[in-house]
């Protein structure tokens, strides 16, 4: 199977329930945000050149040097960046945590949420274009 044999069952359980409270995946966000009340404030840590090139509709922009600005500790708080390459949601996500909010990463960033077919808020309006077929639908 693998050099190394996988972990015990019950170390694999409490390894990948860790890591679902940690991230999520942009079409939870999305399925959230579409419901109107989604619970938790969306942060876009990305510089003011790339807000500005889209973001997801109903995001703050909070740079990760701003973090953890004017958000509400009482409201859990999803960040995101530009994608798996990128560590400034991460870097957000981790001063959020050290100011005391409740913090996930949203896995994928901008380049997935674009990837899947959702919508970005641009100066000129909502901008969208075609799934990758390689990304969405995921169905998981």
């Amino acid at each position: 199977m693998t050099i190394t044999p996988p972990a015990p069952p019950a170390e694999a359980a409490a390894y990948f329930a860790a890591r679902l409270a940690f991230h999520t995946d942009v079409a939870d966000v999305h399925a959230a945000l579409a419901t109107g009340a989604p619970g938790f404030v969306l942060v876009d840590t990305r510089s003011r050149a790339a807000w500005d090139q889209g973001h997801v509709p109903g995001a703050v922009h909070l740079p990760t040097a701003a973090v953890p600005g004017d958000l509400d500790p009482a409201v859990p708080v999803v960040t995101y960046c530009w994608g798996p390459g990128c560590d400034g949601a991460t870097r957000g996500a981790l001063a959020l945590a050290r100011a005391g909010f409740g913090v996930k990463e949203m896995l994928g960033g901008i380049e997935y949420w674009v990837r899947e077919g959702f919508a970005v808020a641009t100066a000129d309006g909502l901008r969208e274009q075609e799934p990758d077929p390689l990304t969405a639908p995921c169905g998981c």
